[in-house]
């Protein structure tokens, strides 16, 4: 581990030995492997870029908390990922992810946590509820917390 220099105890920075070392309940292998080929969320093209396919990822409740803590409901995403998605000038999204572990919540209801590494340079931990339905995957919750090196 490689502490941080705030003294907050909070502050710590995982080694990537470490994150990817984490312990998942076997018994929730094939939910990991299901929910690591869905993150990160709104990011991955294959899985749609249009704001039916968006809509179609979420909970009718979803909301997230983004890096600069600002609280965005559902419309807000939405609206966010049209643009997103539909200016041609935008670069390619470049990212990867690791760390991943998941946990049961409730019933079909699932916690997943994992660290994303966006443009080779800004590092997020990223928590995801997710919950398993009739029609699929459906993201409830998803927030975003910068890390700092």
């Amino acid at each position: 581990m490689v502490f941080a220099s705030s003294a907050n105890v909070y502050d710590v920075a995982m080694s990537s030995e470490t994150e990817s070392s984490q312990v998942n309940d076997p018994r929730l292998a094939e939910t990991l492997a299901e929910l690591m080929s869905r993150e990160p969320i709104f990011h991955r093209t294959e899985l749609g870029t249009t704001r039916a396919d968006f809509d179609g990822m979420m909970d009718p409740e979803f909301w997230e908390i983004g890096a600069s803590g600002r609280r965005y409901d559902r419309e807000d995403v939405l609206e966010v990922l049209e643009k997103r998605f539909h200016d041609s000038s935008r670069p390619e999204d470049l990212w990867e992810t690791s760390g991943f572990e998941c946990r049961r919540l409730a019933g079909e209801v699932y916690l997943l946590t994992y660290t994303l590494l966006q443009e080779k340079q800004r590092k997020s931990r990223r928590t995801a509820i997710w919950q398993r339905t009739d029609s699929g995957w459906k993201i409830v919750f998803h927030q975003g917390t910068l890390m700092q090196d």
